[in-house]
């Protein structure tokens, strides 16, 4: 059994940093994605919620 190349112990751990970096800058994007959807979600319910209301008290709905 020999002994793994010098250049092994270089690769390794440029993958390894490469992977947690990748990692990182995928999940950031997909969690400012996830967020930027929620408020827009709240946006939306919240336009509804206040043509229900106008309606509900005979006033014509507000225009978007």
């Amino acid at each position: 059994m020999h002994a793994p190349p010098s250049s092994h112990f270089i690769f390794i751990p440029v993958v390894l940093i490469l992977g947690i970096v990748l990692g990182f800058v995928l999940g950031a994007r997909a969690t400012r994605d996830a967020i930027a959807l929620e408020q827009r979600r709240h946006a939306d319910r919240e336009a509804r919620r206040a043509a229900r209301a106008a309606t509900k008290a005979g006033e014509p709905p507000a225009e978007s």
